[in-house]
């Protein structure tokens, strides 16, 4: 994917606390869309030019990382991949950085345009939320599980049919259910390419889900949704991801998708560290209550989720920032440790080493918080580009 080249003023930012409990307030300078200097150096370093932001009584986070966003205020990227750019700059005033735009189970068509609009890169001047690559969540799913996914374009795994997938073509995580016929030889090549390989939309058993962690396995997504639920007896595809620790699981913590008491407890077996918090946002994100044709589905908002006529499930609907508010809520952790939910983590599962932190060489994706946790400031790569 092209990209500008990053001409902006350098920018100071003064007097922030970091999340940490504790932590004296700072200084961050961003400097060619990098975090340049931390602390006293960065107050040294910063030129006469340099913007300066008072960020004095704001908590400074790293900007926040989506996983898995389908789309969002009207838009469907798998009806539309276009509408990644304008989506991606109304998901900054919320917080987020950077996310994954997914493309769900359609024809092989689709995931191509999508992959050409991935490359082609941003509009001129683009500010907004930057996407890393493509979230591929079908067609190779279980029809058993398939939740909001189109019946007919559901297929079994099939070598040719991923022959362009990789991360240098656009593709950064697929999702498969692992034990549909061919799914283990799949896996292992595309883990083998570099692509975090997902199970999901899957009736696995705990066997058929051990194998495919073995075979590259790393991330679960929506963890419980279109899964069978974890049984004593037949532990089934949640125990054998939540027990093995190469896993990160999703989880969509909007208390709809997963019940709050059930969030507590997959926290307290897998985080912090193993637990990415994602919206699965679908076309409603941001719509008022109402009944919605989005893309080539029918869905109806209400109370905080969206569901198809037959009432499923059909996405998320909560935006990132207030999932986080959740997990603290849920869980009683930390507001930090919410956070790495939506920074730290995903950025290590995805090997992002230049996003998650506030590191020094870091890209310039930076949140300043409230004390309520709403967001004030939102930078992507040194460019302030909402609220």
């Amino acid at each position: 994917m092209t990209s500008e080249a990053q001409t902006d003023p350098p920018i100071l930012i003064r007097g922030a606390r970091r999340l940490a409990a504790g932590d004296a307030p700072t200084s961050f300078l961003l400097a060619g869309g990098r975090i340049a200097a931390v602390g006293t150096e960065a107050d040294e370093a910063a030129p006469a030019g340099a913007r300066r932001v008072d960020a004095g009584g704001l908590s400074a986070a790293p900007g926040f990382i989506d996983l898995q966003v389908n789309g969002g205020f009207g838009r469907d990227f798998t009806a539309d991949p276009g509408a990644i750019w304008d989506v991606g700059i109304r998901l900054a005033e919320a917080g987020v950085t950077a996310f994954v735009p997914t493309i769900v189970s359609s024809p092989a068509e689709v995931a191509a345009h999508a992959r050409a609009t991935f490359a082609a890169g941003p509009p001129p001047g683009y500010g907004g939320a930057w996407p890393i690559g493509l979230h591929l969540e079908g067609p190779f799913l279980n029809p058993a599980k398939r939740g909001a996914h189109g019946e007919d374009h559901l297929r079994v795994p099939e070598p040719s049919l991923a022959a362009e997938w990789s991360p240098a073509t656009g593709v950064v995580m697929a999702t498969i259910a692992p034990e549909l016929p061919g799914a283990l030889a799949l896996i292992h090549d595309l883990a083998g390419r570099g692509i975090v390989v997902a199970a999901g939309h899957s009736l696995a058993t705990e066997d058929e889900g051990r194998a495919a962690i073995g075979a590259g396995v790393r991330y679960a997504t929506h963890l419980f949704n279109a899964m069978p639920p974890l049984d004593h007896h037949e532990p089934g595809l949640v125990a054998a991801l939540l027990s093995d620790r190469r896993v990160t699981v999703g989880l969509i913590a909007d208390g709809f998708h997963v019940a709050p008491s059930v969030v507590d407890l997959v926290w307290r077996l897998a985080g912090p560290g193993r637990v990415s918090i994602v919206t699965d946002a679908m076309a409603a994100l941001g719509m008022a209550d109402g009944r919605y044709v989005l893309g080539d589905r029918a869905v109806e908002v209400a109370d905080g989720t969206a569901r198809t006529p037959d009432g499923r499930l059909a996405g998320g609907v909560l935006p990132l920032l207030e999932s986080v508010r959740n997990l603290a809520r849920f869980t009683g952790c930390g507001i930090a440790e919410a956070v790495a939910a939506v920074t730290t983590t995903p950025a290590r599962l995805l090997a992002l080493t230049d996003r998650g932190s506030l590191n020094v060489g870091g890209l310039g994706d930076l949140v300043l918080l409230s004390d309520e946790l709403s967001v004030e400031m939102t930078f992507v790569r040194g460019r302030q580009v909402g609220p």
